[in-house]
C-alpha cells in the first residue's frame, strides 16, 4: 500500500494555492479602492497591456469569442478600468486601452502579489519557496504567462 496521495490531489492543491493567492489579492485590492475587480478582470487587463488592443485581438489572447471579450470590455469600461479610442495608426479600428484607474489596479496588484509571496516565504521559508518555484518552472512550459485561462475554463 502506497503512502503517496492520490494523483488528483496535485492539480487540486495547485489550484487551491492559486485560488488562495487570488482571493487574498482581491480582498486587499478591495481594501485599497478596487472593490469591483474580479479575477477575470486581471487577465483581461494584462491582455490589454500598456499599448492597448482590439476586441478581436483580446478575444484571441484570452481564448474567448469577440462577443465575450466585448462584454468584458463593456464591464471594465463601465467600472473605469479601460476606455475605447480610435487607433492612431488606423482610424477605422477601435482600440481598448487602460485608464489611469486600470493602471493603478495593475500596479497595486503587483505590489500585493509581492506581499503575498513574502507571506508564503515566512510560512514555508524562503529556501523552500524558491525550491517550489524552481520545481514548478521545471514542470511547466516556459511561456508561463499565458492569458487564455478564461477561455480554457469555458
Amino acid at each position: 500500500m502506497s503512502n503517496d496521495p492520490p494523483g488528483f490531489e496535485l492539480p487540486l492543491r495547485l489550484f487551491l494555492g492559486f485560488r488562495t493567492l487570488i482571493d487574498a489579492l482581491h480582498v486587499e485590492l478591495a481594501r485599497q479602492g478596487h472593490p469591483d475587480m474580479r479575477p477575470l478582470h486581471g487577465f483581461v487587463m494584462q491582455a490589454v497591456g500598456v499599448d492597448g488592443t482590439t476586441a478581436v485581438e483580446l478575444g484571441r489572447t484570452l481564448g474567448v469569442s469577440k462577443q465575450a471579450a466585448g462584454k468584458t470590455i463593456e464591464t471594465l469600461e463601465r467600472l473605469g478600468y479601460v476606455e475605447r479610442a480610435r487607433d492612431p495608426r488606423d482610424t477605422r479600428r477601435k482600440i481598448v486601452r487602460l485608464t489611469p484607474h486600470g493602471l493603478d489596479a495593475l500596479a497595486r496588484s503587483a505590489r500585493i502579489f509581492d506581499e503575498l509571496r513574502a507571506g508564503w516565504a515566512a510560512t514555508l521559508g524562503e529556501d523552500r519557496l524558491r525550491a517550489l518555484e524552481a520545481d514548478l518552472r521545471r514542470v511547466t512550459p516556459q511561456d508561463a504567462f499565458r492569458l487564455d485561462v478564461p477561455g480554457w475554463f469555458g
